[in-house]
């Protein structure tokens, strides 16, 4: 993907609170690059239970906000998160009725939740998912919610499913190593903006055998009509309620990266937050939030589930 082109923009992970909040979290050691190329890549997070229980209270987590820079690479080139302009070559993508694109306020779902997390010194929030695996305790979440180029792997790591205006009615699974795509490892490859984290086990249970967890599917036909849901959190939103989005999936024609588009208008906050194939969160989760354009009202983007996130699935899968 050619970024500078593109300008494109990850749409959720939030940046926050003041430092003086983050002066009682845990202490972490700098962040570990990883390879510039592999098959897979992996992370192993430190954080215990205790402290991230610790750390990870209401008010902190209502006041997690989206950031208006969460890939510190863009922002030193003056980029901003939601992008403020396409190349002027590139004409704008007609804007998707009003009806198609509102999202519509929903009951919690248990699989689904918020995910916070720190990285560069300051709290983030997204949106995740649990799904099926051996373990019964893997999460599909965004790759920006996991790793940046610039300021390395994301610690404080904690999955809240079924969040619930600040309640955390199943308690905070805590993660015990993060897996991104190759792409999105070496190159922050916006096409290729996946990740799931494996989670602890919670008062002896695993996440899944907790909350349940959705199927999972790769390499599916293009163009399929999809729901999509997450905790956007950017204004008209507050992060607080479960919302979701149902579309018909699209290319990008605005800057020409592989992901699909759905019309949607969540905001920030939603990021990483599961697409199921049809109408409903007991479908075949086979995408997840990702980014769009300030240029393109209303659209949600989110990567071709192929075959690098399959295989960070199977790593994650097997730990």
């Amino acid at each position: 993907m050619n970024s500078r082109g593109l300008k494109a923009g990850l749409i959720a992970a939030s940046a926050l609170m003041a430092s003086t909040l983050m002066a009682a979290g845990p202490v972490h050691a700098a962040p570990t690059a990883p390879p510039a190329e592999a098959a897979t890549v992996s992370h192993v997070q430190s954080e215990g239970q205790a402290a991230l229980d610790a750390y990870w209270t209401a008010d902190r987590m209502k006041s997690a906000k989206p950031a208006n820079t969460i890939n510190s690479g863009w922002a030193a080139e003056g980029r901003s998160v939601m992008p403020k302009a396409g190349q002027e070559s590139v004409a704008k993508a007609p804007k998707a009725p009003v009806a198609e694109t509102r999202a519509t306020a929903r009951s919690t779902v248990p699989r689904i939740g918020k995910v916070f997390f720190t990285q560069g010194g300051q709290n983030y929030v997204c949106s995740g998912n649990s799904v099926q695996s051996g373990n019964q305790s893997v999460v599909a979440t965004a790759g920006h919610c996991t790793y940046d180029l610039y300021t390395g792997w994301v610690t404080n790591f904690v999955f809240v499913p079924a969040y619930n205006n600040g309640a955390a009615p199943y308690g905070k699974f805590t993660a015990r190593s993060l897996h991104p795509t190759s792409e999105w490892a070496a190159r922050n490859d916006i096409s290729y903006d996946g990740a799931f984290a494996v989670m602890n086990t919670l008062n002896g249970r695993t996440l899944a055998a907790t909350v349940g967890a959705s199927s999972i599917g790769f390499n599916m036909a293009r163009g399929l009509t999809y729901s999509a849901y997450g905790y956007p959190e950017a204004s008209p939103f507050t992060g607080e309620r479960l919302y979701s989005c149902i579309g018909k999936a699209s290319v990008d024609r605005i800057g020409g990266t592989q992901s699909q588009g759905i019309p949607c208008n969540m905001t920030g906050g939603s990021s990483g937050g599961p697409w199921f194939v049809g109408s409903g969160p007991t479908g075949t989760q086979n995408s997840v939030n990702s980014f769009g354009y300030t240029t393109q009202s209303n659209v949600m983007y989110g990567p071709y589930f192929g075959s690098s996130i399959q295989s960070a699935y199977a790593t994650a899968a097997g730990q």
